[in-house]
């Protein structure tokens, strides 16, 4: 919640900066409209997978071929949370992948495509432009949101996504107070490689449970092998604060490299004033 919640505030600053910049600040109402619907469209999606949705609902929407198979995943426990885990870990590996390789040029190439969906001649062109852009990208985050939350199975699960979007809220507003002391580079570097650890035990425990749904050879030898590694098991219960410290781990090693490239590019004039700072 944590990073999908300030990576949207990024998302969503770049955007209405563009468009204030662009001198199209009248485009910024389709923005806000496509923030909220993108939040419900989530939200929805959430739902639906958590709790369901009737038969007959889904034979409208899937038809008389589709529906059963649909319904048949919905209804096994172990198959929708062996499958939801498999996209999850497909959508949110390839994102963060993605993000380290072009994340330093997301701005440009953002401003690149907001000029094209914002310049047409015509008005509603423009308008249904940026609102189906904004759409796409705040529904993604959405929706990767919901898959994650969907494989985290603790009572603390609501208590610890509330603070961590209280926590992305704290940072929106220190970007917008004080965005030039914020390592935003090092900040994804390191909620990435946590999301990346995460998805390691997502993919053990959707192996877990397509074993349980009896999908895999020799299913009830390979389910009592994994119960170990399950977030309740023996070993899986101490996965979480390996992730921690790992990440922390990593996260003091990357700070003091950054220190010691600073000290060593910095000219002697600026190193003597650092040390009378501190």
């Amino acid at each position: 919640m944590l990073r999908e919640g300030f990576e949207s505030f990024l998302l969503v600053a770049v955007i209405l900066s563009y468009l204030h910049k662009s001198g199209q600040k009248w485009l910024t109402s389709a923005v806000y409209v496509a923030i909220v619907l993108g939040l419900s469209a989530s939200a929805g999606l959430g739902y639906v997978l958590k709790l369901g949705v009737e038969d007959s609902v889904l034979e409208k929407t899937f038809g008389q071929l589709l529906s059963p198979y649909v319904g048949q995943l919905l209804a096994n426990e172990s198959l929708r949370e062996g499958s939801l885990g498999l996209i999850a870990m497909l959508m949110v590996g390839t994102f963060v992948i993605h993000m380290w390789r072009t994340g330093a040029k997301l701005g440009k190439r953002m401003h690149h495509r907001l000029s094209e969906v914002s310049s047409p001649g015509s008005r509603l062109v423009a308008v249904l432009g940026v609102f189906f852009f904004t759409f796409l990208m705040i529904t993604r985050e959405g929706m990767e949101t919901a898959l994650m939350l969907l494989q985290v199975h603790n009572p603390q699960m609501v208590n610890g996504a509330l603070l961590g979007l209280c926590a992305a809220a704290a940072f929106a507003w220190g970007w917008a107070r004080f965005g030039h002391l914020i390592n935003v580079r090092r900040f994804f570097q390191v909620t990435g490689i946590f999301l990346l650890l995460f998805l390691v035990q997502v993919g053990i425990y959707s192996f877990h449970e397509f074993s349980e749904a009896g999908l895999l050879p020799n299913s009830e030898v390979l389910h009592a092998a994994t119960e170990k590694f399950s977030p309740d098991g023996l070993y899986g219960k101490w996965f979480s604060p390996l992730m921690i410290s790992l990440c922390a781990l990593w996260l003091t090693g990357a700070w003091v490299v950054d220190r010691l490239r600073i000290n060593n590019s910095a000219p002697p004039a600026v190193l003597a004033k650092v040390e009378e700072s501190h």
